[in-house]
């Protein structure tokens, strides 16, 4: 089975046919999403896509939301991720791309939301724009038991700062474009073990759906390209990544995670349902 390692299936873009979109991932072969959350006011679309489709919950404040994010917002977040068993805090992160978005404020949020993740021995789920060195000054400070650099698109140094404070890289739909030339490297030559495979369904479709909505059946022909950057069997890849998500993610052998899973020691039931 194929792991999703992030993916807003709870995203208004997918509200006309949500149900549909799980079932292709599942006929594909992803057999787990981990859907991250981005506000407060998403907590609860992030649980009513895990009762509905079995998806992993990850909760968090993600840093372009940053003008309704509110002090209190972080006791209500301590709370979800004990009380919905979260497989990670995230969406998390700093974001100096997009204008008007206080750097300062950003790094304050993004370090209380490390606390909590350290407080709870959580791994956190990263969104790093433009913003590699100061999110690795942060882990620094703050340090986790790591996570997902998710979407990364760093330098084959930072690729390897975030690796030796205990993350996995994740690569997805920007890999596939042929001038994604730096992607394409880093895909190729980091160490298999420290790669997983996402979406971020619906958004960064890859380059054959042409700008269109992207959505989790789609990541195992990404899992394909991987292999054909590395030369490698299809097959070999997704164990390799389905046992990276596993073992950085909190995820235990009890959840419901899907199919035959390729990851030694586990045995467990479909997680995508029907």
């Amino acid at each position: 089975m194929l792991i999703d390692t992030h993916c807003h299936l709870d995203a208004p873009e997918f509200a006309a046919d949500r149900a549909a979109v799980a079932e292709r991932a599942r006929a594909a072969g992803v057999g787990a999403i981990v859907n991250p959350s981005i506000a407060a006011r998403t907590f609860a679309d992030t649980v009513a896509v895990r009762e509905a489709f079995g998806c992993l919950p990850a909760f968090g404040m993600h840093p372009m939301y940053l003008a309704e994010h509110r002090d209190e917002h972080l006791d209500l977040l301590r709370e979800t991720l004990v009380r919905q068993q979260a497989v990670a805090v995230g969406e998390i992160g700093l974001d100096f791309f997009v204008p008007g978005l206080d750097a300062e404020r950003q790094i304050a949020l993004l370090d209380a939301q490390l606390r909590i993740a350290r407080e709870l021995d959580l791994p956190v789920l990263l969104h790093v724009r433009r913003a590699v060195d100061a999110v690795l000054k942060c882990l620094r400070r703050q340090r986790v038991r790591g996570g997902i650099a998710h979407a990364f698109n760093g330098s084959a140094q930072q690729a390897q700062a975030f690796i030796d404070l205990g993350f996995k890289l994740g690569f997805g739909g920007a890999m596939t474009y042929p001038r994604a030339l730096n992607l394409r490297r880093l895909a190729a030559d980091l160490p298999l073990e420290s790669i997983v495979l996402e979406t971020d369904a619906p958004d960064m479709p890859p380059e054959w759906l042409n700008r269109g909505r992207n959505e989790p059946a789609e990541l195992p022909r990404i899992a394909r390209l991987l292999a054909d950057l590395r030369g490698l069997p299809f097959e070999e890849v997704v164990a390799a990544t389905t046992a990276n998500a596993l073992s950085v993610l909190n995820i235990h052998q009890s959840e419901n995670l899907g199919g035959t899973s390729e990851a030694p020691s586990l045995s467990l039931p479909p997680l995508l349902r029907r």
